[in-house]
C-alpha cells in the first residue's frame, strides 16, 4: 500500500495524520488497572560500550545493568539517525528518516529547532489514544516552545525539561520549561560554549574552574518532576519519557557525584577548552560521573515505581539518541573508555558506531530476564511494538516504517526484519542499509568546503564477520550491491526542507 501524502511547507512529505483524529480518552482513576505503564529513558550521546551490561568497565552503571540482567539486552537496535534532533522523530513517527519529516538538526531563533507538522502522528498521541497520561521530562528538540512542534501539541500531557537542544549544552541554565511557562533555576547566566582557561590561573586548583558550575543541576531536578508525574499519575496508565541529556557536553556533573570518581584514573589531565564547551579539570571522572548519574536516576524511578507497587505492571526501555562523540570534542576521551565499543564511527555517522546504541528492556513475568536478542530493528518498531504490547495492536496506523519486535520481547520467533534503511544529509552526506548480516554505506555524498561531494559508491560489509566494518567486500558480492542500491533508491522521499541532492537525482 502507499503512503498518503501531504502538502507541509512546499514539499511532499509522508503523513498518516490525515484519517487519525479520534478525541484523547478520559480515563475512570478507580478503573480497574490492566494495560501497562511505559518507561522510556532516552540517553544523549551514550555510546554503544558505555554500560556495564554492554562491557564497560571503567563506568558504573548498576542500575542499568540490574534492568538488563531482569530483562532482555537489544544488541542489534539501532537509533533513528546519527544526530538528535532526526533520531527523535523517527522514535516518535515511525518513520524512517527517507520518510520523516526532520532529517537533519536544525535549530531556529530564538530557541528550539525545526518543528515536525502540528498533524504529525506521534507515539504520545497513540498512547492517548489507548487512555494513557503522558509525560516527557528532558531534551525535546521537535519545535520550539511557540511552534506547533512543541511537547504539548505533540500527545505530551506533561513536560518538564529543555525544549531547545543547543540551550541543553548547559547543565547549569537559568531556566528550564515548565509546560509551557518558563520554570526559573537558582543557576547563574553562563554559557556552555567557553573559550580556553584564563592563562592566569591554575588549571589544577577546583577553583579555577568555579564559574563553570551552578546551584541546581538540571538532570537532577528534571528527575525529580518525573519522580513526582509517577507519583500523581499512580492509578492510571502513564508513559513516560524520559529524554535526558546525559552524557551530552559539556562536561558538567555536582561534586558529589565527581566524588565517586576521586582518583578513580590517575592519567585524568584537565582539559583546558579549545575544543568546544567548556574546561574541565578532571574530564575523565566527570563524564563516568554523568554516566553513573543518570544510573542513579533510572535507579530512583525504579525503585519508586517498586515502591507504589507498580513494578510488574510497568515495561521498562533504555537507549541511546545517537552514537558517543569524536576523542577529545569538549573534554571527552572516547577512546580511553571504549564508547563505542568495537564498532566503527561515532555521533553523526551511519557506521555502526554512529547509530548501533545499548538497548534494554524490562517487563517482569511477560519478557525473559537474562535474554539476548540479537534481531535488528530501529526506532521507527517502537511504536507497532508497544501498541502491540499493551493490547491495541489493532489502533497501529497503516502506512509505519516500523515492524513490532512484540514477539521477539515476549520469547517467541518471528522473521528477521527485512531491511533497515537510514540517511542523514549532514556530516558530509550519508545513506546506510542493513540487510541480514549486510551492511551497505554511502559516504561523502554532499559536497564539502575543501572536498567535492563523491560519486555514488555503495561499500559492503559482512557485520557477523567483520563488526568493526574494516573489509569492504562490495566488489565481491555485486549481486547484494546491485539489491542494496535499488532499496536505497526506494526508500528515499524527497524533501524540501531538507534536500538531499545525491538522492533527491536518482528519484
Amino acid at each position: 500500500m502507499s503512503k498518503p501524502s501531504l502538502l507541509v511547507g512546499g514539499s511532499l512529505i509522508w503523513c498518516i495524520w490525515a484519517t487519525f483524529s479520534a478525541p484523547v480518552l478520559a480515563v475512570d482513576r478507580n478503573q480497574e488497572r490492566v494495560q501497562p505503564n511505559i518507561v522510556f529513558v532516552l540517553a544523549d550521546d551514550l555510546g554503544y560500550g558505555e554500560l556495564g551490561c554492554f562491557g564497560q568497565k571503567k563506568i558504573r552503571t548498576p542500575n542499568i545493568d540490574r534492568l538488563a540482567a531482569e530483562g532482555m539486552r537489544l544488541t542489534q537496535h539501532y537509533s533513528g539517525n546519527a544526530v538528535c534532533a532526526p533520531s527523535r522523530c523517527v522514535l516518535m513517527t515511525g518513520l524512517h528518516p527517507g520518510h520523516a519529516f526532520i532529517r537533519n538538526n536544525r535549530e531556529t531563533k530564538p530557541e528550539g529547532q525545526f518543528p515536525i507538522p502540528a498533524n504529525s502522528i506521534t507515539l504520545g498521541k497513540l498512547l492517548q489514544q489507548q487512555g494513557y497520561v503522558t509525560g516527557a521530562f528532558g531534551k525535546w528538540g521537535l519545535g520550539g516552545p511557540e511552534s506547533v512542534g512543541r511537547p504539548l501539541q505533540q500527545g505530551i500531557n506533561r513536560f518538564f525539561g529543555y525544549n531547545c537542544q543547543a540551550v541543553a549544552h548547559n547543565f547549569y541554565p537559568t531556566s528550564l520549561w515548565d509546560n509551557e511557562t518558563r520554570f526559573p533555576l537558582n543557576n547563574a547566566e553562563s554559557s556552555a560554549h567557553q573559550p580556553k582557561l584564563a592563562e592566569n590561573v591554575d588549571p589544577n586548583l577546583p577553583e579555577s574552574y568555579a564559574k563553570f558550575s551552578g546551584q541546581i543541576y538540571s538532570a537532577d531536578i528534571i528527575t525529580e518532576q518525573a519522580l513526582k508525574f509517577v507519583r500523581e499519575n499512580r492509578d492510571r496508565p502513564f508513559f513516560l519519557f524520559v529524554p535526558t541529556t546525559i552524557p551530552h557536553l559539556a562536561l558538567q556533573v555536582p561534586d558529589d557525584a565527581l566524588e565517586e570518581y576521586a582518583n578513580a584514573f590517575p592519567n585524568d589531565p584537565p582539559y583546558l577548552g579549545g575544543r568546544g564547551y567548556l574546561p574541565n579539570r578532571t574530564p575523565r571522572a566527570t563524564y563516568a560521573a554523568m554516566v553513573t548519574r543518570m544510573d542513579q536516576h533510572v535507579g530512583k524511578i525504579v525503585t519508586q515505581i517498586g515502591e507504589l507497587g507498580l513494578d510488574d505492571n510497568t515495561i521498562y526501555i533504555f537507549s541511546s539518541d545517537n552514537g558517543p562523540l569524536y576523542d577529545k570534542l569538549g573534554g571527552t576521551d572516547c577512546e580511553f573508555f571504549e564508547s563505542a565499543g568495537p564498532l566503527r564511527g561515532r555521533k553523526g555517522s551511519l557506521y555502526e558506531g554512529g547509530f548501533r546504541e545499548p538497548t534494554v528492556v524490562r517487563w517482569k513475568g511477560h519478557i525473559p530476564g537474562g535474554m539476548t536478542s540479537d534481531r535488528v530493528t530501529g526506532f521507527e518498531d517502537w511504536i507497532p511494538t508497544l501498541l502491540e504490547l499493551v493490547g491495541a495492536k489493532a489502533a497501529t496506523p497503516a502506512n509505519l516504517d516500523g515492524i513490532s519486535f512484540a514477539p521477539t520481547l515476549l520469547g517467541q520467533h518471528q522473521p528477521e526484519r527485512p531491511y533497515l534503511y537510514r540517511e542523514f544529509p549532514g556530516y558530509g552526506g550519508q545513506v546506510s542499509l542493513r540487510m541480514g548480516d549486510w551492511k551497505g554505506v554511502v559516504q561523502e555524498l554532499i559536497p564539502q568546503s575543501q572536498r567535492p561531494a563523491r560519486p555514488w559508491k555503495i561499500e559492503l560489509y559482512n557485520l557477523k564477520d567483520d563488526i568493526g566494518e574494516t573489509a569492504d567486500v562490495a566488489s565481491k558480492h555485486p549481486d547484494i550491491v546491485v539489491k542494496m542500491d535499488q532499496l536505497m533508491r526506494e526508500q528515499h522521499l524527497p524533501s524540501a526542507e531538507f534536500p538531499f541532492p545525491a538522492l533527491d537525482q536518482r528519484k
